[in-house]
């Protein structure tokens, strides 16, 4: 379409001046760990993440656990005596059938380094049901060979220019101590620098980044070496936790760190789950959910503190995100979770680089496998493939232009650049949630009580200049439509499916409310819609 179509396209009477909407929801998305990717069924989920949602690169854990079998230091008999190697070898044959998968849909890892092979682990079994070892290693000269090992590998395998597209990540959460690491802040930050300087030592190009770390906090539990507890006592007492003052865990001190090293950042990473754990003087455990618009302000802040720093022009990727970090949390498998990822996406758009989901599908052993096909996990589909109402969230997104056109506190208007299409979605998260966000819920049941907030959302708006006659698709998934945990809850909440169950609550799902507009001979396209509570409503040009 030329310049002097575009000019004639107004919306509500006013012509819009475009700006760019960034696609930062299908950048990455998250999975749980690299052996489950050998699985039939999460690469069947992943091609329709790829095809169906857009996903560009996907990120796992597990890199090189002992079920990937990179690190050999022992030849592995499996019965009898187990004869110990010389020297360590490498081998790729389980990292290298993942990989090919990924690459072959088009898509590519966003690589996360970790987590330590068992005969390199100071400490072992340190977290998940897989038993990962989240420790230091014994001999960073070896740590730093093994990395560079995998990256030459992959240089060889798949070209230098290929793998210079891609993102070395280091480590995991390594705040978390003592389940995702069990050093101090500074031998976290001694494992970044022989990283960064291994891989900077193969190619500069390549890029590598961290640290990683977990969530926002108001307190100065991580100001140390290890966690203190004892910060923690007035976050768990605070009346009002979103008046507190949540600050990002580590990164002004890796930035520190880096620069007075001259250690390079091509990005920064962080996880943003608008949740917290904070402890009490008591040492009980409080679980805090903050407001809706809390990942809108922590990406604020970010932002603004990449921009002082010694690393202006640093990349920032948020390797997890979701509505909350339990992979037992039923608010997953809901149309609640569906209108706030609409949301929040839409919302935070110019301040990251990507916002990785956490995650695509449930098949996802953290805490071994969920029990029931509908028991809260990340995923946007479930073990059988079944599409959850997030999934279609994501598949509203992927429709949207590269250009907006209008953008309210409930949707947007945009434009494709290439095509001149115009596309839309609109959401309604009830006013009466009083800017909460939709929280953790242990059951189906409990998230149930969210379907009576409201009112419903009327949409109106006159787009003028499209095609003549043009005809859209709208599409929407809301309580009624699409709203498949709620059917397997009306069946019983059955644990093991049958054929016949499945392929009921697969057409559910899929069972969305469509309907046809059509504009007018004269290019104008009128939108009159009521959305109902938590409704998430996409609009494409057929």
């Amino acid at each position: 379409m030329d310049q002097g179509a575009r000019a004639l396209l107004t919306i509500d009477g006013d012509a819009r001046r475009e700006a760019v909407l960034r696609h930062i929801w299908n950048e990455c998305v998250g999975a749980g760990r690299a052996n489950e990717a050998l699985r039939a069924d999460w690469q069947e989920h992943f091609r329709e993440a790829v095809q169906q949602l857009g996903m560009r690169s996907v990120r796992f854990h597990g890199l090189f656990h002992d079920d990937m079998f990179v690190y050999r230091a022992a030849q592995g008999s499996g019965f009898g005596s187990d004869r110990s190697l010389a020297q360590p070898i490498y081998t790729f044959s389980y990292v290298d059938k993942v990989f090919d998968a990924i690459l072959a849909l088009g898509a590519r890892p966003f690589v996360e380094l970790g987590f330590m092979p068992r005969e390199l682990a100071t400490e072992t079994e340190t977290v998940f049901w897989w038993g990962a070892h989240a420790s230091p290693p014994k001999d960073m000269g070896r740590w730093a060979e093994l990395v560079s090992e995998t990256v030459k590998h992959w240089i060889e395998r798949y070209g230098i220019d290929e793998v210079r597209t891609w993102r070395f990540e280091v480590w995991n959460e390594p705040n978390l101590v003592p389940h995702f690491w069990t050093g101090t802040k500074t031998q976290y930050f001694e494992l970044y620098e022989h990283t960064v300087r291994a891989i900077k030592s193969i190619d500069r190009q390549l890029m590598v980044g961290g640290p990683s770390t977990s969530v926002f906090v108001p307190d100065e539990r991580y100001a140390g070496e290890t966690e203190d507890r004892a910060a923690q006592a007035g976050t768990a007492q605070a009346v009002d936790v979103d008046a507190l003052d949540w600050r990002p865990v580590w990164i002004d001190d890796f930035i520190d760190w880096c620069a007075t090293r001259d250690l390079p950042i091509d990005f920064i990473t962080t996880h943003l789950y608008p949740t917290d754990f904070a402890y009490a003087s008591s040492g009980e455990a409080r679980a805090i959910s903050r407001y809706a618009d809390a990942t809108f302000d922590d990406l604020t802040r970010l932002r603004a503190l990449i921009a002082a720093s010694a690393f202006p022009s640093a990349e920032l990727h948020v390797t997890e995100w979701s509505t909350t970090p339990s992979s037992r949390d039923s608010v997953h498998d809901t149309v609640y979770a569906a209108t706030y990822i609409a949301r929040a996406y839409l919302q935070c758009a110019a301040l990251a680089d990507s916002i990785s989901y956490w995650t695509f599908t449930d098949v996802f052993e953290e805490g071994g496998a969920g029990i029931g096909p509908f028991h809260g996990g990340f995923g946007v589909v479930n073990e059988q493939g079944i599409h959850k109402p997030t999934f279609h969230a994501f598949a509203a997104l992927s429709r949207l232009g590269d250009r907006i056109l209008l953008a309210t506190g409930h949707g947007v208007i945009t434009r494709a650049s290439e095509t001149g299409a115009v596309s839309a979605l609109f959401f309604n998260y009830p006013d009466e949630m009083n800017g909460l966000s939709v929280g953790p819920h242990d059951s189906f049941p409990e998230t149930r009580a969210l379907s009576a907030k409201g009112p419903a959302r009327r949409v109106r708006h006159i787009v003028e200049g499209v095609a003549p006659g043009a005809v859209f698709i709208t599409e929407t998934v809301d309580l009624e439509h699409g709203n498949v945990a709620e059917e397997w809850f009306r069946m019983g909440s059955p644990v093991n499916l049958t054929p016949t169950q499945t392929l009921h609550l697969r057409a559910v799902a899929a069972d969305l409310d469509r309907c046809l507009l059509t504009a007018s001979g004269d290019g104008v396209l009128e939108i009159d819609v009521e959305l109902a509570p938590w409704a998430v409503m996409s609009i494409v040009q057929a």
